[in-house]
């Protein structure tokens, strides 16, 4: 029987700052650029994009097993399914459950805001199970990066962003691309990780597909758009971001020359660990940058 440690180890905490760094990037961009800070809608989107991650990897975790994508040569973490210790028809149900928590959180936002949170909503509940299930998975036709910038980063800072002001703001879209590059780099490490695994399963993600080199160029480039866009802040009066971009340009270029110089196995745990920090850390820096004006 699963114990509650199982459930969050398969909930993996390493890669729950996708779910915060957009919220509270878009909270902050909404307090300063659109005037108003709820805190309480704040809080209300930040449970309801953390039930979303939730929920997504636990779909992941089961559905990956039922297409034979999560075998014993596995060399990342301990999948609750696989091993045995859940069937992927309780963790399908887990899933569902955490949805419908999401859901409910996300209750305040609509009567907020009104349509716009459904068309982000529902879309957002759908591909929390067709990342990797339904007739067309992302992640195994190699859209999963894409999917991860979109809905991780574009749609997730902006929305936080509209929640706060009532207004769809540039400076979310700006935002949002940083955000999602650095949350995508974790998707694209994890690929490369798996990346012998996933060619003996037929999961074609990008790695699967151009190999060890193409990826590597990937994590690189996501790395340096995300830096590179630090000189629009700077463009636009934002105190300290020079002195932010330099403490995390150097721990980017660190993420880039670990990227390159381990061969893709397990080491790659520790670098994911490594990312899902930067990602956190870039954006409190950002945060910061923001508000303490």
């Amino acid at each position: 029987m699963a114990t509650l440690s199982d459930w969050i180890d398969a909930a993996r905490p390493k890669t729950l700052g996708a779910a915060v760094a957009p919220v509270i990037v878009g909270t902050a961009i909404g307090w300063r650029f659109g005037g108003a800070l709820h805190w309480g809608l704040a809080a209300s989107t930040l449970l309801s994009c953390m039930a979303l991650q939730v929920a997504t990897n636990w779909f992941n975790d089961a559905i990956d097993f039922e297409k034979g994508s999560d075998t014993a040569a596995r060399i990342g973490p301990r999948r609750i399914t696989a091993s045995g210790v859940v069937t992927s028809r309780q963790a399908i149900l887990a899933a569902l459950l955490m949805l419908g928590v999401a859901t409910a959180f996300s209750l305040p936002l609509l009567f907020a805001r009104g349509w716009p949170i459904l068309a982000i909503g529902v879309p957002s509940l759908y591909f929390c199970y067709g990342y990797t299930g339904g007739p067309a998975p992302l992640a195994y036709r190699g859209l999963g990066e894409l999917f991860v910038i979109l809905f991780f980063g574009l749609v997730a800072v902006t929305g936080s962003a509209f929640v706060q002001s009532g207004q769809w703001l540039v400076q979310g879209l700006v935002a949002g691309v940083q955000v999602g590059c650095l949350s995508t780099v974790l998707i694209a490490i994890n690929n490369l990780r798996d990346i012998d695994e996933d060619r003996s399963t037929s999961k074609r993600t990008l790695a699967a597909r151009f190999g060890v080199t193409f990826a590597r160029w990937e994590i690189t480039m996501l790395v340096v758009i995300a830096l590179a866009l630090q000189s629009y802040w700077w463009a636009q009066g934002v105190a300290r971001v020079p002195v932010a971009s330099l403490v995390m340009g150097l721990i980017g270029v660190l993420i880039i020359f670990q990227t390159w110089r381990l061969p893709p196995g397990k080491a790659y745990n520790g670098l994911l660990a490594l990312s899902g920090i930067y990602l956190l850390l870039f954006a409190v820096t950002l945060v910061v940058c923001l508000t303490a004006q």
